[in-house]
């Protein structure tokens, strides 16, 4: 989803609560704080030597110890206007950052609206070969035969 799909979401139902579910279906803790909006940037070289950038907008959601505390789509959308100023436009795809057990990141999937809510469905983010055609990757769900050579291939780019 991207800054400004969220943002329409948000403006088309501003009476509604705003919540959050993880890939396996259960619910991030009603009382969440969105702590931070950050323009997350990343410059990197992938395995096949070309330079490469990406760009986001990251959504770090805490539970404290305040149980009784809802955000409302208004309070969310206000939230993302405040942060306006720094990030380079809207067309970047939201993330949501985490933490339960560990500090994760996650694309948003899908969303529901109920009457009483707005819910962003996360899904799991996942690395991948950026150059398969340098590493001599196979196609995407076929696995190399047993004795041939590494995922990298005779390239070694890996």
């Amino acid at each position: 989803m991207t800054l400004a799909q969220l943002k329409a979401l948000l403006a088309g139902n501003p009476d509604r609560y705003f919540r959050i579910r993880l890939p396996d279906g259960s619910p991030v803790p009603l009382s969440f704080h969105v702590t931070e909006v950050g323009c997350v940037q990343k410059t990197f070289l992938d395995c096949g030597g070309t330079l490469r950038e990406s760009v986001s907008c990251q959504l770090q959601v805490w539970v404290g110890q305040d149980y009784d505390h809802r955000i409302e789509t208004r309070k969310m959308a206000a939230i993302l206007d405040r942060a306006k100023g720094y990030l380079p436009d809207e067309s970047v795809p939201v993330e949501v950052e985490y933490e339960d057990r560990v500090i994760s990141q996650y694309a948003i999937a899908d969303h529901e609206i109920s009457e009483e809510a707005v819910v962003l469905v996360l899904a799991h983010k996942h690395t991948e070969c950026l150059a398969p055609e340098l590493c001599g990757l196979p196609p995407i769900g076929r696995l190399p035969a047993i004795g041939s050579s590494s995922c990298c291939g005779p390239s070694g780019c890996c």
